[in-house]
């Protein structure tokens, strides 16, 4: 028997935002899967998303899809930046509305941590005579580790060229027929690059004060909304804290959220690090909630908990309690393409079943 929920939010709440609903507060967060050719699309890519949305997810967001080609964590990563990527985009949108996910993309440019091998392989930066390219940056300061290459500073121009992409690319995905689209700003790429003092030393009007390391992403972001539809959702996902003295940290992010929200962004993904390679993170199951939890209350913006959320009444606890709007998972929609069907069972809410999996939901 379904247990009576009263009128508190909850995991399976729907979550009204701009025009768009979600069947419930889970989503499938943007997970590369590092198996596309000249960044388009495949079945690899259809199948693997559309069961996310048959197994019940409100949102399902398609992985980090690049603005430009050396926007690319590596050669196998999704693109957007052309209007041959759009067709197999399109088909995959479709099938996740047609099973009742929202449908979702994530826009990138990897900068730094750009041209690098496929992660099974070694994962390292690639020379040019193995297919690698010239990465950019805010500064030429190499990420450090495995991907020593040295980036091309960018100039004023390059940084409005590539927010000319970003918008480029957004008009693609609505055309795709995507519905809510996130600017990814976090994980150590382009935009987090700014952000952070770390990555960051420039001495223009990029560089140097919160307001300036901010302008890049505020400015494409500001351009963006002025591309996506009044009527659909934009969201930002931040690296809420670098992990290391001297970095971005959490005030930032109340900061950043804040004049984000006034610049027509409707919900912060709350993730974290990424920036170096030797940071101490001190992951644990639900470590990044507390992000989203200030982020929330302090910059009144709707946010999105990510990061070792497995179970379905943790899950349920972290939106009963206010400190996020929805949970997004990773590696356990990998592990359970059904967690949302499963979780539903277990917090006693009825799911219906997709017809097909009717007798045996």
């Amino acid at each position: 028997m379904e247990k009576d929920f009263n009128h508190q939010p909850h995991l399976f709440s729907p979550l009204a935002v701009r025009s768009v609903t979600l069947r419930n507060r889970i989503g499938v967060s943007p997970m590369c899967q590092y198996s596309a050719v000249d960044g388009m699309a495949n079945d690899w890519h259809y199948v693997h998303l559309g069961s996310r949305a048959v197994g019940g997810a409100g949102l399902v967001m398609v992985e980090a899809t690049a603005v430009a080609p050396e926007g690319r964590i590596t050669p196998g990563c999704m693109g957007l930046w052309s209007e041959k990527h759009i067709e197999p985009l399109a088909r995959i949108a479709a099938f996740l509305k047609e099973h009742g996910a929202v449908a979702g993309i994530q826009i990138a440019h990897a900068g730094r941590k750009g041209s690098a091998d496929l992660p099974w392989r070694s994962g390292a930066h690639l020379s040019e005579a193995q297919g690698g390219w010239q990465t950019i940056a805010p500064s030429a300061i190499p990420f450090g580790g495995n991907l020593p290459k040295v980036p091309h500073a960018m100039t004023e121009a390059e940084i409005a060229y590539v927010q000319n992409d970003f918008v480029a690319t957004a008009n693609r995905a609505l055309t795709a027929g995507f519905q809510w689209l996130e600017l990814h700003a976090a994980h150590g790429y382009l935009f987090n690059e700014f952000l952070s003092p770390l990555a960051n030393q420039r001495m223009d009007k990029y560089g140097g004060s919160f307001e300036n390391r901010t302008r890049f992403l505020l400015n494409t972001a500001r351009v963006v909304r002025q591309v996506w539809p009044d009527k659909l959702p934009l969201a930002v996902r931040i690296s809420a804290i670098d992990w290391m003295d001297g970095g971005w940290d959490i005030e930032q992010s109340i900061a950043l959220a804040k004049l984000l929200k006034v610049a027509g962004v409707d919900l912060v993904d709350c993730s974290s690090g990424g920036i170096v390679p030797d940071a101490k993170i001190k992951a644990e199951p639900g470590y990044q909630v507390p992000f989203a939890e200030k982020v929330r209350h302090a910059a009144d913006i709707p946010t999105a908990a990510v990061g070792f959320i497995t179970e379905p009444k943790q899950a349920d606890d972290i939106v009963r309690s206010g400190k996020a709007d929805m949970v997004l998972l990773a590696r356990q929609m990998l592990v359970d393409p059904y967690w949302p069907a499963h979780a539903a069972k277990a917090l006693g809410h009825k799911m219906p079943p997709p017809n097909q999996y009717a007798r045996a939901w």
